[in-house]
């Protein structure tokens, strides 16, 4: 079971190195584009919308939202397309995104915005 769990976390790497090429490549549909871009911008992020030091919900993102994304960009991306992309994905490092790092900063920001925005509001006494 761990030899399978091992098989489909290195497809996945995989299959999101691809969506970054996926995303750069001219061939790709524009909305398969739009969402290779953010599932690989989150998935390559070096830090998580949800860190992993929080008890079971820190690796929802990476059991769930990451695989989810990546099974619906790939299902956008023409087959031919995506075997080419997985197969130069193969020979490369997978990336790290900054983009993904500013996505996540701007969504922590924002909640943190309107935390302080609650918490502050006035009272109508």
């Amino acid at each position: 079971m761990l030899a399978a769990l091992k098989r489909w976390a290195s497809r996945i790497v995989r299959d999101v190195t691809a969506l970054w090429l996926a995303a750069r490549d001219r061939r790709t549909p524009l909305g398969a584009k739009l969402m290779a871009a953010l599932t690989a911008a989150y998935a390559l992020s070096p830090v998580d919308l949800i860190p992993d030091f929080i008890p079971v919900l820190g690796y929802v993102d990476d059991l769930i939202l990451v695989p989810l994304g990546v099974w619906l960009a790939v299902r956008l991306i023409p087959s031919e397309l995506m075997d080419e992309l997985r197969e130069r994905a193969d020979r490369i490092e997978p990336p790290r995104s900054r983009l993904g790092l500013l996505l996540v900063a701007v969504v922590w920001m924002t909640l943190a915005l309107a935390v302080a925005l609650w918490v502050l509001r006035p009272t109508g006494v």
